[in-house]
């Protein structure tokens, strides 16, 4: 099967530090290699890959500060890929809804897994207008705003079964892994920790855009005992620094599409305590992966449960759930129905011109 991957220009495939999507795009490619597929990945010129690297800029967008406008360099990419579109047997996308409207407009069939949240009032016209064009879910949770889109499926996300394993140590620290935000909630993080007495280490960016959330709300509290923020980390210290910990603190507030961090522990089998929002039900099974939690005091409850908790369990779970093969496959799944079904054409209106003779079109 000939493959197109349309990733994010924001970070490297595979990102250097923080960076979710990117991390799963180039699990996905590499997986679908390994299967026998010849992939062509579209992403930044740092990348480092087994497909066919198509880069349209040198280096990630966050990384480069001469950059002020990503969203040029994002609609010339897809514009690049659309006069490709008649090589590839399928082309997936993981920029979101961008792709909607142009790619619309070719034969080749198309999918986009939506990677990010979908509950914001300007999320409905857009999923409303292209009610048509399929997308893939990576939690059931996440459809819950925009049930009227064309979701195929969901598709959780899945890591090389060997890129994170157990780690043997003495687990004395609660660990935060991710971005510092306030829909993360470092701040309940530090009060769980502090509540049970134990350690707590800090592996998070903070974006130019938490900036000041970070120095009015959080820095003040790193002050307390047992805080220790080290910052972003690569995928070779997780093992070690996941592996290290009692448990993965995800006290989050907003509801989660996904949550990559939680599998990423779970792979080192390390249990997770996390708040029930969004997918976190979905990923965590409540007293045999972890806890899932109401709030700090039940948090707290929980971390002196973790002993009944068998790590090597935790380690099982991952392995039949949440590896990039089973992701893989459920991608391949997918494209051979929509590859069957033909490729997703825009609804015509009486009255616009542009959209009669797009009709025309279809119709001769």
């Amino acid at each position: 099967m000939r493959i197109a991957q349309v990733a994010p220009l924001t970070e490297a495939i595979p990102p250097k530090l923080y960076g979710g999507t990117e991390r799963v795009v180039s699990w996905l490619t590499e997986e679908l290699i390994q299967l026998g597929h010849d992939v062509t990945l579209y992403a930044s010129g740092d990348s480092h890959t087994s497909a066919k690297l198509e880069a349209l800029w040198p280096r990630a967008l966050r990384l480069d500060g001469t950059v002020r406008d990503p969203n040029a360099l994002h609609m010339t990419m897809l514009e690049r890929v659309l006069l490709r579109a008649d090589e590839y047997d399928i082309i997936h996308c993981h920029l979101d809804y961008y792709p909607f409207s142009l790619f619309s407009r070719q034969t080749t069939p198309f999918v986009t897994t939506l990677h990010g949240r979908l509950d914001l009032p300007e999320h409905q016209p857009v999923f409303s207008t292209f009610s048509h064009i399929p997308v893939v879910s990576i939690s059931n949770a996440q459809r819950r705003p925009v049930p009227h889109a064309n979701w195929v499926r969901t598709i959780h996300h899945g890591l090389p079964a060997q890129s994170l394993v157990p780690h043997e140590s003495k687990q004395d620290y609660f660990a935060f892994l991710g971005r510092i935000a306030p829909e993360k909630r470092v701040d309940r993080a530090i009060r769980i920790a502090q509540g049970c007495g134990v350690p707590l280490k800090i592996a998070a960016k903070i974006d130019k855009t938490d900036r000041d959330y970070f120095e009015e709300s959080i820095k003040p509290m790193m002050s307390g005992p047992g805080i220790e923020y080290i910052g972003e980390i690569t995928d070779g210290e997780k093992v070690s620094f996941l592996g290290g910990a009692r448990a993965l603190l995800v006290p989050i507030d907003w509801p989660e599409p996904f949550g990559l961090v939680m599998i990423e522990a779970m792979a080192c089998g390390t249990p997770v305590i996390a708040y029930n929002r969004g997918s976190v039900p979905e990923i965590v099974e409540d007293g045999v992966t972890g806890f899932i939690v109401e709030d700090e005091q039940s948090a707290i409850g929980a971390a002196y449960r973790l002993p009944e908790l068998s790590r090597a369990r935790v380690r099982e779970r991952f392995e039949q759930r949440f590896t990039a093969r089973r992701m893989a496959q459920d991608y391949l799944s997918v494209y051979r129905s929509l590859m069957g079904a033909g490729a997703p054409r825009l609804k015509v209106v009486a009255g616009d011109a542009p959209k009669r003779r797009l009709a025309a079109a279809e119709n001769a």
